[in-house]
This record gives C-alpha cells, sequence and structure tokens, in this order.
C-alpha cells in the first residue's frame, strides 16, 4: 500500500513505502540478472564539499548496495577542473561493468553542467538528463528518464487516479522536473497546463486542476485555499524554513484540508527518486547486455 487513510477522506501518499516496495521489486531483478552473469553497476561522482550532496551521495550508496547493486564513488574535491572530471567520465563510459553512471549536482561553479551531462554516455545516464534521452521522452519513445518526475508518476498511479482527459497543472518548468513530468501528464492523456514564477493568475488556474505538481523551489507559495476540492497533489519541493524545519512548495496543512489525495513533505517524492535511479540503472544493465 502507497496511502495511508486520514480521520478525513484524504489519503497521504506514502513515498517511503512506494519507494521501499519497489527496491524490493528491484532486488529480485538484480539477484535474476546476477544468475545471468550481470551485475548492474552505479557510479556516482561528487565535485566538493557540499553537505546536502554528501549525504544524497550516502543515501544511493546505500540504496545501491540494499538491493545488490554494485556501487562506486568517487569523491573528487572542489578544485577538480572540468576537464579532470571529463576524463574521468570518459573512463566509466568505456567501463563495461558501469551500467549507470551519476554526477551530483550542484557542480562547482567554473565546471559547465551541460558539458558534464553531455559527455556521460546516454546509455549509462542514469539520472535521464542527456539531450538524446530527453529527446526520446519528448517523442514519445522514452529510454532512461529523469528519476524524479518517474516517481511523481509512481505516486500517481500509486492513488489509483485516473489521469486521462483530467485537468493537471505543473507549477515549474526546470528541465530536471516540471518539463519532463509536463510530458509524462501527457503522454497518460491529461490536458496540461505547464506554469512558473511569471504565470499570471497563477491561484485561478491551480483552482481548476484536478491534478497539482508542484516543483518551483519556493516554501509553501502555493497556498491551500487555491487547491480544488478533491485534487490530487504532489509536491516536488523540498525547503527548509526559518526554524530549520522541511516543507513543501504546498502549504500542506491547508491543502490536506480539500485533496483527495496529497504527498508529504518529507517522506513524500523524495524517496521515489532514488529508487527510480536504481530502475533506471537495472533498465541500463538490461538494455547494454540485451537481457
Amino acid at each position: 500500500m502507497t496511502t495511508t487513510t486520514t480521520e478525513t477522506t484524504t489519503k497521504v501518499i506514502d513515498g517511503k513505502a512506494a519507494a521501499k516496495a519497489l527496491r524490493a521489486e528491484l532486488a529480485t531483478e538484480v539477484a535474476e540478472l546476477k544468475e545471468l552473469g550481470v551485475t548492474p553497476g552505479l557510479a556516482v561522482v561528487l565535485v566538493g564539499e557540499d553537505p546536502a550532496s554528501k549525504v544524497y551521495v550516502r543515501n544511493k550508496a546505500r540504496a545501491s548496495e540494499e538491493v545488490g547493486i554494485r556501487s562506486v564513488q568517487h569523491i573528487l574535491p572542489e578544485t577538480t577542473t572540468e576537464a579532470e572530471l571529463l576524463s574521468l567520465i570518459g573512463e566509466l563510459n568505456a567501463d563495461s561493468g558501469i551500467h549507470g553512471i551519476l554526477v551530483q549536482l550542484p557542480l562547482p561553479i567554473h565546471i559547465n553542467e551541460a558539458t558534464v551531462i553531455e559527455t556521460i554516455s546516454a546509455e549509462k545516464d542514469a539520472d535521464g538528463f542527456h539531450p538524446y534521452n530527453m529527446g526520446r521522452l519528448l517523442t514519445g519513445s522514452p529510454t532512461l528518464e529523469p528519476c524524479t518526475p518517474l516517481g511523481v508518476m509512481h505516486l500517481l498511479r500509486s492513488t489509483g487516479v485516473e489521469t486521462a482527459g483530467k485537468d493537471a497543472i505543473v507549477i515549474g518548468r526546470s528541465n530536471i522536473v516540471g518539463k519532463p513530468v509536463a510530458v509524462m501528464l501527457l503522454k497518460e492523456n491529461a490536458t496540461v497546463t505547464l506554469c512558473h514564477s511569471k504565470t499570471a493568475n497563477l491561484p485561478e488556474k491551480i483552482a481548476e486542476a484536478d491534478i497539482v505538481v508542484a516543483a518551483i523551489g519556493r516554501a509553501e507559495m502555493i497556498l491551500g485555499e487555491w487547491i480544488k476540492e478533491g485534487a490530487t497533489v504532489i509536491d516536488v519541493g523540498m525547503n527548509r524554513k526559518a526554524d530549520g524545519k522541511l516543507c513543501g512548495d504546498v502549504e500542506y496543512a491547508e491543502a490536506f484540508k480539500r485533496a483527495a489525495h496529497i504527498t508529504p513533505v518529507p517522506g513524500g517524492v523524495g524517496p521515489m527518486t532514488i529508487a527510480m535511479l536504481l530502475k533506471n540503472t537495472v533498465s541500463a544493465a538490461r538494455r547494454i547486455h540485451k537481457v
């Protein structure tokens, strides 16, 4: 089960439970691949000393090992040059034991993120950010897809809510979340409105939506009173308030009163991102070895 019923009719979408169930499925799949002589391998590259990035890298390594994926970490100093990083990526591209490559973002300011992403082999692009993979997604024949949008769609399906014909709104137009999740919703036959910080009459647009995906990156920017009664709310935001508490892009307490389904922050979309990273790595191993 990926949802829990509360005292009201609202259902909280449990991302931790959904991620745990997916990791269990992947562990079984990885064991089957190992019997065929294939051990999926994931290389994670971290440049610099960003504390949050260090935590993410540790969590990814732990999750990889949990499902049986070989985890390789490359921790590089802040002074690493772009040329040195690209050289390492080239080595990982050529390494037959590595099927997924992830370079932790953000990168130091002297390294061009777009150049790094384009240097990663498209067939080993565990994050799903390579222009080739983004293009495949846009044209309706995806291979490796961005992890957070994949997690959003997984949680949306877990509610049992029918997306076809529904009005969906995506707030945020990033290449990492907003744009790809809009394309994924279109593929599921939703009618999609893609909004951003410059959108006029945003409250009115949100009030008409059956499905709300918030990925604007601003703490509680979307007020609960804007949410349509019975809507499904997927909050991708992860923000820290002045008191140190984490919150999403949606004013949760008020939105909870109106939504039929809603993700909490933390414990909603976040756990799914790493689970989908592992799924992409396993998918890449299957595609590379044709098994």
